[in-house]
């Protein structure tokens, strides 16, 4: 699995996190990055959810993933690679537009 990080928006949020944040976000890369989708699915960790109520511009499936107990992203899954679209350190705000 690829990692996408090149979201303007995402990249504001990656910019804001604190230090514990941050050092939570990579150790997700890291082990997200050794992953297949199947094995992300499957996996109670991350715990991928389907965010009903919103879609991408082009009418894309929006995704959130734990990245520890109070930290979500939100992102979608294109071919090979998981393109981010925000962080979430208020895990509740992944669900609103």
């Amino acid at each position: 699995m690829k990692l996408d990080l090149n979201f303007p928006d995402f990249q504001k949020d990656l910019f804001k996190l604190q230090k514990k944040e941050l050092q939570a976000f990579i150790k997700s890369l890291k082990t997200l990055s050794k992953l297949n989708f199947d094995q992300l699915r499957r996996s109670s960790g991350f715990n991928l959810e389907k965010i009903k109520n919103i879609k991408t511009r082009k009418g894309k499936a929006i995704y959130s993933i734990r990245i520890s107990q109070t930290f979500r992203a939100t992102l979608t899954i294109e071919g090979e690679y998981l393109r981010f679209i925000s962080l979430h350190p208020d895990h509740d705000s992944a669900y609103e537009r």
